[in-house]
């Protein structure tokens, strides 16, 4: 028996606030659908943040409801969770896939924490926030009595395991059952398959490039998703790969070799089918970065979708080894945690954190929806 394993396609995401890369998601999925009756699995399983946001846009709602659709038409049955982005995480809230039920989705949820697909156990949870992980491992053992009478057992989360995220985990590995053939996560956007209890625990990772930091783990590993065959005593698990709809580049050049460099860049994106997304730091030499800014722009900014430019100019302080004198490099993270000490909160801790981390790659959204669902949570309770 086979099925297919995806995650993490977060349609819906208007990155850079580029409706072009809201449509290469789009466009993504669609490639996912296709390529799953392709495969022709007994099932699929989507592991959460199907969608950008808890109230995602009109033209996402239809390319998901065209996609199961399709998979209901070739009688291929899904199975899914709501992620982190599926939903605002409030009492009683409920995912946008509830949406699709009528259209052959099956949602897994407190309500419903299991379903049979003839003699194989599909059981899981929604996502849980780190502040509440003591209710998923109680649910969790919950499903793990459940499923003790079939031979076949897959779970479906979505979590960060402390073994592949140790600062922003949600459940400790410890705590996630070991009984089960299978364990179809989400949440974490590289691909990740590792021997786990009697079977597999396996993130498919994201379908597009959500992130730049997602960049050297996509040249390494591919984008796309698993197709898992169950049948044996140890599922086999095979990487089926998409094709983005357009590259990401990332360049580092030299200073000195500026224009020689910006020729060259140019040269090759200008044989590209789309406009890329391009991200050059330059460094070396003591430069104005405005001055190179306005250079960058004047050369690439035509023949690219959008520019990200970085800048490590050679200064005195640069030709110092940072660890010489037996002192850390510079830690934003830790800063904000030690000037937020007099909280003692935890919460607020990650909060600010979190915020650092979007707003610096430019997601005003995500930091606004993680505001948004921690004052929401916080006087939910």
């Amino acid at each position: 028996m086979q099925f297919a394993h995806l995650a993490d396609t977060h349609m819906g995401y208007r990155q850079y606030g580029l409706s072009e890369r809201e449509n290469d998601f789009f466009e993504v999925f669609d490639q996912a659908i296709e390529e799953i009756v392709g495969e022709r699995p007994d099932f699929a399983i989507h592991s959460g943040d199907l969608f950008e946001y808890s109230r995602p846009p009109t033209r996402a709602l239809l390319t998901a409801q065209k996609g199961i659709l399709r998979l209901k038409e070739e009688k291929i049955p899904i199975y899914a969770i709501a992620g982190n982005h599926d939903v605002v995480m409030r009492k009683n809230a409920l995912p946008p896939q509830i949406l699709f039920k009528d259209f052959g989705l099956k949602l897994i949820s407190p309500r419903n924490p299991y379903y049979l697909e003839g003699d194989v156990f599909i059981g899981g949870a929604p996502y849980t926030s780190k502040y509440h992980s003591k209710q998923l491992v109680e649910r969790l053992e919950g499903i793990e009595k459940s499923s003790v009478d079939f031979d076949k057992r897959i779970l479906v989360l979505h979590q960060g395991i402390d073994r592949y995220i140790p600062y922003e985990y949600e459940l400790k590995i410890g705590d996630v059952p070991q009984s089960f053939n299978y364990c179809a996560f989400g949440h974490i956007h590289e691909r990740v398959v590792d021997d786990f209890g009697e079977g597999k625990l396996a993130y498919p990772g994201s379908t597009e490039i959500w992130r730049s930091n997602e960049v050297e783990g996509y040249r390494k590993n591919g984008k796309g998703f698993y197709l898992v065959d169950i049948s044996g005593d140890v599922p086999e698990i095979e990487n089926i790969d998409l094709k983005l709809p357009r590259e990401f580049v990332k360049e580092t050049i030299k200073y000195s070799h500026l224009q020689d460099e910006l020729s060259r860049i140019n040269q090759y994106i200008s044989n590209l089918p789309r406009k890329p997304i391009l991200m050059v730091t330059v460094e070396g030499g003591n430069f104005s970065r405005s001055e190179v800014y306005e250079t960058l722009n004047q050369a690439l900014s035509d023949s690219c979708l959008a520019l990200r430019s970085n800048y490590r100019p050679t200064t005195v302080e640069d030709e110092k080894n940072p660890f010489e004198d037996g002192k850390e490099a510079l830690d934003i993270k830790k800063m904000i945690e030690h000037n937020l000490k007099d909280f003692n909160n935890q919460q607020v801790n990650e909060l600010a954190t979190g915020l650092l981390r979007e707003l610096s790659d430019g997601d005003l959204k995500t930091a606004e929806d993680m505001v948004r669902n921690f004052y929401e949570e916080l006087y939910d309770h």
